[in-house]
C-alpha cells in the first residue's frame, strides 16, 4: 500500500504514451534529471545489482533512468557469458531472479526497470538499435533469464490491474505487457500463452482489449492455433470482447475450419451488434473468405447484413433529439457524425476488400444476381454494386448487365434506389463520377424501364450530393441534351424539369450550364423546344435578381432571331419559345406559389413586357399560314395548361374574338359570289334561321380565294380591304379563342355558342357521278374542302363536348355523326386522288417530316399498280399548305392519262373500295380526351331506332354505332400512344420515334396518370356499350344468324358492331396492361377501375380487398367469351384476361381458365372480317397459340392432343377444308401450329431440371415417363414433315429438332446414367423412338444440301454437330454402366425425305451400310438401341466423309 501512495504522488515529469504496443519511449532529458531530488545510483550488495553493474547498467533510484554504458546487445551478451560462467551457474541464475524480484518491490524502481535505459555512449558509436530498450526488455532477450522473468512479470502484474492511470500517465499492465512484444525468440510459447490467458480471463474489461490485441505482437507462429481455439471460446463467451478477438483472429495464422466456425458465428450475431463493431465483424467475415466459399459467405452476409436497422434508427433519434432541442446545443450531432463515421468505416472496409480481392467482388455480384425476384432486395445491393462499378474496371459491363436484368424484371424500383441515396448519400457522394458514368450507360439502352432508371440516378445524385456534384449532375445532363439522340434528349430534359421543382435555389446556381443549350435548339423537336424554354425561363424569370438578367437578354435574342428567320423551322423555335417566355412572365400570381412571393399580379413593365413579346410573334408569323396557326396552337396549350394574369387574359381574349369575327365568320344572308367552280351553299346549320340574322363560316371562299391568290388569279369577289386569312387557320385560332373564353367565364360557352350550330359555306360535296368527271385539281380542291371542314368539326366537338345542356349535347352528338359521315365521303375522294397530300392540321417540324409516309395509304389494288414509288417519290418536297399542292397536282404529280383511265376503270362501278383513313390520322386535328364524356350517352341499335331519326325530335339524340366506332377507334389510338409501354410497340428500323406522335401533341401535355384516370372515368358508359354488344350478339346467336348468308345492310352492321366490341376490348387491355398500376401511388386508381367492373356483377360489398375485386372482375370479363363475333375480339379479350391476372397474389388459381377459353377459342369456326381474306389472322393465331399451350397444366398431352387428332383430321380431309376438332386448323395455317408446337416443346423440355442420383426413386420415374412422353410428342411431329414438305415447315424443323436434341443431352442423359440399371427397358424403349427421329433429322440435312437452300443449309452443321454429340454421350452412358460392348459405330446412308438415298455416295459406302440394315434388323432389343446410336454417329463421320458437307458447313 505504501508504494502505491508514493506511485500516485503528483510530480512534474514528462508525460508518457498510454500505447502499451508503442516500446519507443524517448528518454528523459538530462535537465529533467538533474531537477529531481532522487537522483542517486544505487547502491546495493545483491548479485542482481552487481552483475548488472559489471555488464554496463547503472541503477538509478527515484525517477530517474537507469543508465546503459554500451551498446544493448553487448550489454545482453556479456552479461549471459558473466551468468554462463559463473562458478555457481545455474543457481547464480535463481539468485539474480531472487534480487531482481526484491529490487522490483520499490515500484518506482519496477517502473524505472520498464521505462528506457538512458545511453551514456554516443549515437555513432551504436551499433544497435535507434532507441533504447528497458532493463526488463534487455533481459528477456537473454534466453536463460527468460522464463524466469516472464514469470516474476506475471506474479507482479495482478498488483496493478485494477489501479487507475496516475496522474503522470502511466498504466503499469500495459507497460508490463509491452515487455514482452516483439522478443527475438520466445524460450517457452507455450507457457506465456497460458500465462497471458489466463491473464485475460481475470483481468478487467478494458485491459483485456488491450492484452487481446498485443497477442500477435507477443506469441509467436507455433502459438497461433492454440490462442485461436482460446479464444473463439472466448468469444462465445464474452460478447463485449468481439472487436479485439477478430481483430486478432484475422491477424493470425489460423486453421480454415476454426475461422469458418468463428465466421458463422459472427454471421448469428450480426442483426444483434452494435454499429461500432461492425466494421471489424464484416472485414473479419471478408478477410477469412476463400475462393471455394466466397459465393455461399457473400450470400449469407448480404442476406443478414441489415444497414437500415442500424442508420435509420439512428437518424430517427437524432432528428426527434433536434426536435426537443431547437435553439440549444445538443449531442445530437455528435451522435449522427460518430454513425456517419462507422458507416465511413464499415463501406471503407468493404472497398477495401472487394478492390483487392476479386473473388469477393465476384462473388458479390453473383449474389445479388441470383437473388430470387421474389424475394426484396436491400439498399445494400445497389450500394454494393455502385462501390463495386466505382473500384474495378473489369467489372462495369458485368454489373450493367446484372442491372439492366434486375430493373427488368421489376428488382430494382424506384423506391428501393431511393432509399439506398437515402440511407448510404454520405458513402455514394464519393462515388459520383462512377454513378453518373452508370447514368450515362444506362441512357443509351433502348428499355424504357432501364432509361428510367438513369435518369432517378440523376435526379437522386442532385438530391443528395453536394453542390459541387449538382454542378456535374447538371454538365452530364446538359452533355445528353445536346448529343442529338432523340431518347436522351428527352429524359435529360425531364430530369432537369424535375430538379426545378424539386429544387429550383439550387438549379439557379447552375442556369449558366442550361443555358448553353440554346445553341443546339436545332436538333431539338418541337416538345423538346417547349420543355427547355419552360426550364430556362423559370430559371430566369421567377425570382427578379442579377443574377438572371443576362440569360433573360440572351433568351430574348435568340427568340427574336429565331423569329424574324425565313425559314419555318426557325421560326417554330421562335415562336415556341416565345409562348413559353411569356407563359412563365405573366403567370397567375394570385396564390403564393415557391416562385413569386408577395405579388398579386404584373406590374405596368412586365404587363407592357408580355404584351410586346405576344405582338411581336403575331407579326412575325401573321404572313405564314403555319406560324399563325402554330402561335396559336402554342398559345391555346398555355392557357389550356396554366393560369394567366387576368389582365393577360382579358387582352387577349379582346384581341382574339374580334379578329376571329373578322377573318372567318360572315353574315348568313350574303351568299359570297364569285367565279368559284362549285355552286356555294350553306349547309351544315343545326337551326333554322331568318335570312337576315344567322351566321356563317366562310370556308369554300377563303379556300378558294388563297388557293388562286397564289395561282396568280384576281377573280376575288371579296372587297379589297379585308384581310386575307388562310382556312389552315380556322381550328387553331377557334380553340384558342373558346379557351380563352372558357378560362374568363369559367368554362362557360354561351359567348360563342352561336359557331356550335352555324352553317359553312360549302358546296355539295356527296361526289355522285360527277366523281369519274372531275379533273385531278377539282378533286384536290375537293379534298382540301371535306379535310378543312371535318376539323372544323372536330375543334367544335372539342368546345362543346362539356355543355352540361341536353340541346348542345343532341348538337354535338349531330356534329359527330357530320364527322363521319364526312369521312366515308373522303374516302371515295381519296380513292382515286392519289397523289394528294392533305391540308396539315399540326404544324410542328415532325408532322413535315413524316407527310410523304402518311400520304401513302391506298388500297391494296391500287398498291399493285405500282403506284406507291411515284407519289413517295412527288410527295417528298411538298411541306407547304395545300393550294400549293393542288397547284401542282397538273404537272409532276398528276398520272399519265393512261394510268389514269385504268384507274378509273378499276374504280368504275366499285366505289365502296375506299382506302383507309388510318394512315391520314396525322393530317385531322386531335380529340380531346373530355370528348369521350360523349360515350356516356346510351347506345341504341338500329334494331330498335328507326333509321330516319332526326335532331329535331324531342327525345334525346342516342349515340349510334358509326360514331361509337369513330370515339373507341380514337381513344384505343391514344391509349396505344400513352399507356403501351415501348417496347410493345418497338418503332421499326429507319422510321423516326416522331411518326408515332404525330396527332398526340395535346394528349401529351398530360401525364400517363391522367390519362389513365379519364379512361377509367369512363369505364362505367364503356361497360354499357360492351353489354349492349354483347346483348346483341347473343340475339344473334340465338336467332341462328349465320353472318355469310345475311343481306348487306345487316351485314355491315355485323362488322360495325363487331368493330365497335373489337375497340372496346382493345381500351380495356390497353388500360389495365399499363405499367404504371404497379407504382404505389396508382393503387388506388386501380382498386376504382376494378370497383366498377365488379359493380357490373353484383352489388359490390364494402371493404373488399383488391385480390377480391381483381376475381371479381376476371369472372365478369370472362363472362363476355360466349359473343365474341372475331378472332381478334377473341385474343384481346384473353389478353385483357391475362394482364389482369398478372397483377392478382394468385394467378395460378385462374390459369386453368385461360387455357380453357384459349382452347375454346382454338376450336371454334370464324367468320371472315370485313376487309380480310381469311378468319384467322397467321400473327394473332400464333400468339392465341402460344397463350393455351403456355397456360396450360399439361403441355405434352394438349400437343399430343392436337398433333395426333388435329392434324390425322387435316390429313384426311379436303383440301380447302380444316380440321373438326381444331377449325382453326387448316393447311394454311398447319406452318404456324407446327411452329407453336415445336418451341413450346423445346420449352418444356428446357425447364425440366436433369435430376440426380440422390434423388428419390420416385422422382426418377417421373421424369423417365415425362421424357417418354416429350420424345413421343416430338416423334409425331418430326414425322409429319413427310406430309407437310414445305419450305417453311422444314425450316421450322431443323431449328428445333437442334434445340430439343441439346436438351435432350443436358437435361435427359444425365437421368438417363442413374436409370438404365433399374428401368433397362424403358430407357432402350426412349433411346429406340428417339433414334428414328434424329435419323428423319439425318435425312432431312440431305434433302437440304440437295435442294440447296440456304436457308435450311445453314442449321444442318450446328445439328450434325448435335448428333454426334448425342452419339458420344450414349457410348459414355453405356459406359458407365458397363456395358460398353453393346456399343458399336457404322455408316449410314444420306438419304432423302422420301428415303430414296443420295447418289454422292460411292459403292462402298453404299454396301457397308447395306451390311449395316441387315445387322441391325437382327440384334436384340437392347442391340437395336445401340445400332441406332450408332446410325447417329455415322452422322459425323458421313459428313466428313461427304465433300458437299465442307460447301455447307458455313
Amino acid at each position: 500500500m505504501i508504494s502505491k501512495r508514493r506511485l500516485s504522488k503528483s510530480e512534474d515529469k514528462e508525460s508518457l504514451t498510454e500505447d502499451a504496443s508503442n516500446t519507443k519511449e524517448q528518454p528523459l532529458s538530462k535537465k529533467t534529471k538533474k531537477s529531481h531530488v532522487h537522483n542517486e545510483v544505487e547502491e546495493n550488495d545483491s548479485i542482481f545489482v552487481k552483475l548488472l553493474k559489471t555488464s554496463g547498467i547503472t541503477l538509478k533510484t527515484g525517477e530517474c533512468q537507469n543508465q546503459l554504458a554500451m551498446d544493448q546487445i553487448i550489454f545482453q551478451k556479456k552479461l549471459f557469458q558473466t551468468l554462463r560462467k559463473h562458478p555457481s551457474y545455474p543457481k547464480i541464475i535463481e539468485e539474480f531472479i531472487s534480487g531482481l524480484e526484491s529490487y522490483i518491490e520499490d515500484q518506482d524502481c519496477f517502473r524505472n526497470c520498464l521505462l528506457s535505459c538512458e545511453r551514456l555512449q554516443d549515437e555513432e558509436a551504436s551499433t544497435g538499435t535507434s532507441y533504447s530498450k528497458s532493463l526488463i526488455k534487455l533481459l528477456l532477450g537473454i534466453d536463460i533469464l527468460q522464463p524466469a522473468i516472464i514469470k516474476t512479470l506475471f506474479e507482479k502484474l495482478p498488483e496493478f490491474l485494477f489501479e487507475r492511470v496516475n496522474s503522470d500517465g502511466i498504466n503499469m499492465p500495459r507497460l508490463i505487457i509491452s515487455q514482452l512484444k516483439w522478443l527475438d525468440r520466445v524460450v517457452d510459447g507455450k507457457d506465456l500463452t497460458t500465462r497471458i490467458m489466463q491473464l485475460i480471463s481475470i483481468a478487467p474489461e478494458y485491459l483485456q482489449h488491450d492484452f487481446i490485441t498485443s497477442l500477435p505482437e507477443v506469441l509467436g507462429d507455433s502459438q497461433h492455433a492454440d490462442v485461436g481455439k482460446e479464444l473463439s471460446d472466448l468469444l462465445t463467451e464474452n460478447t463485449p470482447l468481439t472487436v479485439p478477438i477478430l481483430d486478432v483472429l484475422s491477424s493470425l495464422r489460423l486453421d480454415p475450419k476454426l475461422l469458418s466456425k468463428v465466421r458463422h458465428l459472427m454471421m448469428d450475431k450480426l442483426s444483434s451488434v452494435k454499429l461500432d463493431d461492425l466494421p471489424v465483424i464484416i472485414k473479419f467475415i471478408l478477410h477469412s473468405v476463400t475462393a471455394t466459399d466466397a459465393l455461399e459467405v457473400i450470400s449469407e452476409l448480404r442476406e443478414k447484413l441489415d444497414l437500415q436497422h442500424f442508420i435509420l434508427p439512428l437518424r430517427l433519434h437524432v432528428s426527434q433529439s433536434r426536435l426537443k432541442n431547437k435553439g440549444r446545443t445538443s449531442f445530437s450531432g455528435n451522435e449522427e457524425n460518430n454513425g456517419q463515421d462507422c458507416g465511413f468505416l464499415l463501406f471503407d472496409v468493404i472497398k477495401s476488400a472487394v478492390r483487392y480481392e476479386k473473388t469477393i467482388s465476384e462473388a458479390w455480384i453473383k449474389a445479388i444476381e441470383h437473388t430470387a425476384p421474389v424475394s426484396e432486395h436491400k439498399t445494400l445491393d445497389l450500394a454494393m454494386l455502385f462501390i463495386i462499378y466505382s473500384t474495378n474496371i473489369q467489372t462495369k459491363k458485368y454489373i450493367e448487365r446484372v442491372l439492366r436484368n434486375k430493373i427488368r424484371s421489376g428488382c430494382f424500383h424506384e423506391e428501393l434506389l431511393q432509399s439506398t441515396f437515402y440511407i448510404h448519400h454520405f458513402v455514394l457522394k464519393d462515388l459520383c463520377p462512377s454513378i453518373l458514368l452508370l447514368a450515362q450507360n444506362l441512357l443509351h439502352s433502348l428499355d424504357q424501364s432501364i432509361i428510367l432508371f438513369g435518369s432517378l440516378l440523376y435526379k437522386y445524385a442532385f438530391k443528395f450530393f453536394d453542390t459541387y456534384c449538382q454542378q456535374e449532375v447538371i454538365g452530364a445532363l446538359v452533355t445528353h441534351i445536346c448529343s442529338g439522340n432523340e431518347a436522351e434528349v428527352d429524359t435529360a430534359l425531364d430530369v432537369l424539369l424535375e430538379l426545378v421543382v424539386l429544387n429550383l435555389s439550387a438549379m439557379r446556381l447552375n442556369a449558366v450550364f442550361v443555358k448553353g443549350i440554346l445553341d443546339y435548339l436545332d436538333k431539338m423537336s418541337p416538345e423538346q423546344i417547349r420543355k427547355f424554354f419552360y426550364i430556362l425561363s423559370t430559371l430566369a424569370f421567377s425570382k427578379q435578381h442579377e443574377g438572371s438578367s443576362h440569360i433573360q437578354d440572351d433568351m430574348h435574342l435568340v427568340v427574336r432571331k429565331q423569329l424574324s428567320s425565313t425559314i419555318f423551322k426557325y421560326k417554330l423555335i421562335g415562336i415556341i419559345g416565345a409562348v413559353t417566355m411569356a407563359g412563365i412572365m405573366a403567370a397567375d400570381r394570385s396564390r403564393s406559389s415557391s416562385l413569386t412571393q408577395g405579388k398579386t399580379d404584373l406590374s405596368n413593365e412586365q404587363y407592357t413586357q408580355v404584351t410586346s413579346l405576344l405582338q411581336l410573334v403575331h407579326s412575325c408569323s401573321e404572313q405564314s399560314p403555319q406560324a399563325s396557326a402554330l402561335y396559336y396552337d402554342e398559345f391555346a396549350n398555355l392557357i389550356q395548361g396554366r393560369k394567366l394574369a387576368p389582365t393577360i387574359l382579358e387582352w387577349v381574349g379582346q384581341t382574339i374574338l374580334n379578329d376571329f369575327q373578322d377573318a372567318f365568320v360572315v353574315d348568313l344572308c350574303v351568299v359570297p359570289k364569285g367565279d368559284y367552280p362549285f355552286p356555294v351553299k350553306a349547309l351544315y346549320g343545326l337551326e333554322e334561321y331568318n335570312s337576315c340574322d344567322g351566321i356563317a363560316i366562310n370556308l369554300l371562299p377563303l379556300l378558294f380565294s388563297q388557293d388562286f391568290a397564289k395561282d396568280g388569279s384576281g377573280m376575288i369577289s371579296q372587297n379589297s380591304d379585308c384581310k386575307l386569312v388562310s382556312p389552315l387557320c380556322l381550328p387553331p385560332y377557334f380553340r384558342l379563342l373558346r379557351l380563352c373564353v372558357a378560362r374568363q367565364h369559367n368554362g362557360n360557352l354561351e359567348e360563342i355558342d352561336g359557331l356550335l350550330d352555324c352553317p359553312l359555306f360549302l358546296t355539295d360535296l356527296e361526289p355522285g357521278e360527277r366523281l369519274e368527271s372531275m379533273s385531278v385539281k377539282e378533286r384536290s380542291f375537293m379534298c382540301s374542302l371535306i379535310y378543312l371542314t371535318l376539323n372544323w368539326f372536330r375543334e367544335v366537338v372539342n368546345a362543346f363536348c362539356c355543355q352540361t345542356s341536353p340541346e348542345m349535347m343532341g348538337k354535338v352528338l349531330t356534329r359527330l355523326k357530320h364527322i363521319v359521315e364526312l369521312q366515308r365521303i373522303l374516302e371515295k375522294y381519296l380513292a382515286v386522288t392519289l397523289d394528294y397530300v392533305p391540308p396539315l392540321a399540326t404544324f410542328d417540324l415532325e408532322t413535315v417530316d413524316v407527310i410523304p409516309h402518311t400520304s401513302t395509304a391506298v388500297s391494296a389494288k391500287i398498291r399493285k399498280q405500282g403506284m406507291i414509288g411515284r407519289k413517295q417519290k412527288t410527295g417528298g418536297n411538298k411541306t407547304s399548305s395545300h393550294d400549293t399542292l393542288s397547284k401542282e397536282d397538273g404537272s409532276e404529280c398528276d398520272p399519265t392519262p393512261s394510268d389514269r383511265d385504268q384507274l378509273e376503270k378499276e374504280f368504275k362501278g366499285k366505289e365502296e373500295k375506299t382506302v383507309s383513313l388510318q394512315n391520314y390520322h396525322a393530317f385531322f386535328r386531335e380529340l380531346d380526351m373530355e370528348v369521350f364524356s360523349v360515350l356516356h350517352c346510351g347506345l341504341v341499335t338500329k334494331f330498335i331506332l328507326d333509321s330516319e331519326m332526326h335532331t329535331e325530335a324531342t327525345e334525346v339524340v342516342q349515340l349510334q354505332p358509326p360514331e361509337l366506332l369513330f370515339l373507341l377507334e380514337d381513344l384505343s389510338h391514344k391509349v396505344e400512344n400513352m399507356l403501351t409501354p415501348s417496347a410493345a410497340r418497338r418503332i421499326p428500323f429507319l422510321k423516326s420515334k416522331g411518326s408515332q406522335n404525330i396527332g398526340f401533341s395535346h394528349l401529351h401535355q398530360r401525364s400517363a396518370q391522367e390519362i389513365a384516370h379519364c379512361i377509367v372515368q369512363q369505364l362505367t358508359p364503356m361497360c354499357n356499350h360492351l353489354e349492349n354488344i354483347h346483348n346483341y350478339f347473343q340475339c344473334l346467336a340465338a336467332e341462328n344468324h349465320d353472318i355469310d348468308d345475311e343481306p348487306g345492310m345487316q351485314a355491315q352492321e355485323y362488322h360495325l358492331m363487331s368493330s365497335c366490341y373489337q375497340r372496346l376490348l382493345q381500351i380495356f387491355h390497353g388500360l389495365f396492361a399499363w405499367s404504371g398500376f404497379f407504382q404505389p401511388e396508382n393503387q388506388n386508381l386501380l382498386h376504382l377501375a376494378f370497383e366498377v367492373l365488379t359493380n357490373r356483377l353484383n352489388q359490390r360489398e364494402p371493404d373488399q380487398s383488391l385480390e377480391e375485386l381483381l376475381s371479381q372482375s376476371f369472372h365478369y370479363l370472362q363472362n363476355f367469351h360466349h359473343s365474341i363475333p372475331s378472332f381478334q375480339s377473341a385474343l384481346y379479350l384473353i389478353r385483357l384476361l391475362m394482364v389482369i391476372l398478372e397483377k392478382s397474389t394468385a394467378p395460378t388459381q385462374k390459369k386453368e381458365n385461360i387455357a380453357s377459353l384459349a382452347r375454346r377459342f382454338l376450336c371454334r369456326v370464324w367468320p371472315r372480317g370485313e376487309k380480310e381474306k381469311s378468319s384467322v389472322p397467321g400473327e394473332q393465331l400464333h400468339a392465341l397459340l402460344g397463350i393455351y399451350l403456355g397456360h396450360t397444366d399439361s403441355v405434352l398431352k394438349a400437343i399430343e392432343e392436337i398433333a395426333g387428332v388435329g392434324v390425322p383430321e387435316l390429313i384426311n380431309s379436303s383440301k380447302d377444308a380444316s380440321s373438326s376438332t381444331f377449325p382453326t386448323l387448316t393447311r394454311h395455317t398447319f406452318v404456324i401450329f407446327f411452329r407453336v408446337m415445336m418451341a413450346e416443346l423445346v420449352k418444356t423440355v428446357k425447364g425440366l431440371q436433369a435430376g440426380t442420383a440422390a434423388d428419390s426413386q420416385q422422382i426418377h420415374e417421373e421424369k423417365l415417363l415425362y421424357w417418354n412422353m416429350a420424345v413421343r410428342d416430338f416423334s409425331i411431329l418430326i414425322n409429319l414433315i413427310k406430309v407437310f414438305d414445305s419450305r417453311p415447315v422444314l425450316h421450322v424443323c431443323l431449328k428445333y429438332g437442334r434445340l430439343f436434341v441439346e436438351a435432350f443431352l443436358k437435361q435427359c442423359m444425365p437421368l438417363l446414367d442413374f436409370s438404365f440399371r433399374k428401368h433397362r427397358e424403358d430407357v432402350l424403349s426412349l433411346l429406340e423412338t428417339f433414334q428414328l427421329d434424329t435419323r428423319l433429322l439425318h435425312h432431312l440435312c440431305g434433302h437440304s444440301k440437295i435442294h440447296q437452300d440456304m436457308k435450311l443449309t445453314k442449321h444442318v452443321p450446328l445439328l450434325k454437330k448435335t448428333l454426334e454429340l448425342l452419339v458420344c454421350r450414349v457410348k459414355a452412358m453405356l459406359i458407365l454402366n458397363n456395358c460398353r460392348e453393346a456399343f458399336w459405330l457404322g455408316n449410314l446412308k444420306n438419304r432423302d425425305l422420301q428415303g430414296e438415298e443420295i447418289i454422292s455416295q460411292n459403292s462402298q459406302e453404299s454396301i457397308a451400310d447395306e451390311s449395316e440394315d441387315d445387322t441391325s434388323s437382327q440384334v436384340t432389343k437392347s442391340k437395336a438401341m445401340e445400332d441406332g446410336e450408332e446410325d447417329e454417329a455415322s452422322d459425323g463421320e458421313k459428313e466428313q466423309d461427304s465433300d458437299e458437307s465442307d460447301d455447307d458447313s458455313d
